[in-house]
């Protein structure tokens, strides 16, 4: 066996970024890396935060074909790693160690190599791993984060990692507040917040690390879709007070903000937070909300001559934001669709049309944001193109992957606003359309009585279907 095949037999055992299946196809590389050079430059999670960036960014560099700058960026994670764990590091340096051996294997360094597998044999021997997970929680909990900031694709597998690497070592600071944020970005809205399994875990990860600003604004925008207003505004306020320059807490403060009304706050901050990371897409894209929020106050409460100018300003303000967003981001699927929708607001149909096709098509790439493409096309087929027929079937289509989500609500709401004006004109459909929504919400009786008295005006295949199938749920 050759000495290549050798270290590459022992290579495969490892847990690193070369063995945890981070593929190339499934991120935008280039927003990936604009973000983890910006999280070293913020000095995010402070030493120990910087150090996991920088395997992450060094993985990437390697896969975008600069291992010299890869090889730098993990020598910088050991020297911080052993800067601020001291005399604790060297279970913390399994991951590092183990993208070294494999980047010195690439760069036919084998001696080097070596000398990284020697290394980890040598922690394995004095730090055996917990058998009921066979892995150490520094791992675990460093893979947990990799996946997560990798892609959208990983995010379940990222939760039960931190989950796993909680269940070793239940106070870690770093593996609950990255639990914190992987169930922020998963979770469907409960019914109430004492259901709601990410402000539970949002208030146990401020215990175990309560210098994160981030948190605590994470935990008020959740709050706030609750209508928890005192303790959300407290908390931002606190985070704003003790973190007023970092971007990344300003960010989420914006949107805050922005939701609440306070929309030129959100600007302001926005923009001072922009100064700081200019290839933020993430900041691009609440700007865009913001300047999206305030012209659509304007359309309704000003006169149509005084107000029409300042409209247009505002729009195009709108979509320079979206632009810059979906260039620092090509697969900002929620950017697209916006930019799409606010195309045709502008006239210019044709090229909404071209972009909401590339956004469809990038969502099933992706596989995640088809609904909010589907509903904001429904909402251009309605009010741009005038086509009432493709919005119902768009509206449908958002409803059917998730009533209880924001584009699912506002889906229903606009397929009943159009079945109530079809209600005298064409009965039949507007019955159809109101069993339909009632069928997607899980209201079965009233879904019935809507397909019955659509068909007592005409029969219809679709609604027997639909009819038949009910009943039998019944049963």
């Amino acid at each position: 066996m050759t000495q290549a095949k050798h270290l590459e037999t022992e290579l495969q055992q490892l847990e690193c970024h070369f063995t945890w299946e981070l593929k190339k196809q499934d991120t935008d590389i280039t927003d990936l890396l604009n973000r983890l050079e910006e999280n070293v430059k913020i000095n995010l999670g402070g030493k120990a935060g910087v150090a996991q960036t920088y395997n992450s960014l060094a993985f990437v560099k390697y896969l975008l074909g600069f291992p010299t700058e890869a090889l730098s960026n993990l020598q910088k994670s050991v020297e911080l790693t052993k800067e601020y764990r001291e005399n604790d590091c060297d279970k913390w340096l399994i991951v590092t160690y183990g993208n070294l051996a494999w980047l010195q294997y690439h760069m036919k360094c084998y001696a080097e190599c070596e000398s990284y597998l020697e290394k980890l044999r040598d922690i394995a021997e004095r730090f055996p791993a917990e058998p009921a997970s066979a892995l150490h929680h520094e791992v675990l909990g460093e893979k947990a984060w990799a996946l997560f900031k990798f892609s959208r694709e990983n995010y379940e597998t990222a939760t039960e990692c931190f989950r796993k690497a909680l269940e070793l070592e239940p106070n870690e600071g770093e593996w609950n507040a990255g639990y914190a944020i992987v169930l922020y970005r998963t979770e469907t809205e409960p019914s109430n917040p004492t259901d709601s399994p990410t402000i539970k875990q949002l208030r146990r990860a401020i215990e175990t690390k309560p210098d994160d600003d981030v948190l605590k604004v994470l935990l008020a925008l959740k709050l706030a879709t609750y209508k928890k207003y005192d303790e959300a505004e407290s908390l931002v306020e606190k985070a704003l007070e003790n973190s007023p320059e970092d971007p990344h807490v300003i960010r989420y403060v914006g949107k805050f903000f922005r939701n609440k009304g306070s929309v030129d706050r959100a600007i302001a901050l926005l923009k001072r937070a922009l100064e700081r990371v200019p290839n933020s897409s993430f900041i691009h894209h609440q700007l865009a909300l913001c300047y999206n929020r305030k012209k659509t106050h304007l359309f309704q409460t000003r006169s149509q001559r005084s107000k029409s100018a300042e409209i247009q300003r505002l729009r195009n303000q709108c979509i320079y934001h979206l632009e810059m967003a979906t260039t620092m981001k090509s697969s900002f699927i929620f950017a697209m669709s916006e930019l799409a929708l606010q195309y045709g607001e502008n006239q210019h149909i044709s090229k909404a049309e071209e972009q909401f096709q590339t956004t469809f098509q990038t969502a099933e790439e992706k596989k995640y944001g088809s609904q909010v493409v589907h509903f904001h096309y429904a909402q251009f087929q309605q009010h741009r193109k005038k086509c009432e027929s493709l919005a119902i079937k768009h509206y449908m289509e958002c409803l059917k992957m998730g009533p209880d989500t924001s584009e699912g609500k506002r889906s229903a709401g606009s397929l009943k606003s159009i079945a109530e004006r079809k209600i005298c004109r064409n009965p039949k459909e507007a019955f159809g359309i109101l069993g339909f929504i009632h069928k997607e919400k899980g209201e079965k009786g009233k879904a019935i009585e809507c397909y019955e008295k659509a068909l007592s005006y005409e029969d219809n295949e679709e609604y027997l279907q639909n009819l038949f199938h009910l009943r039998l749920s019944l049963e």
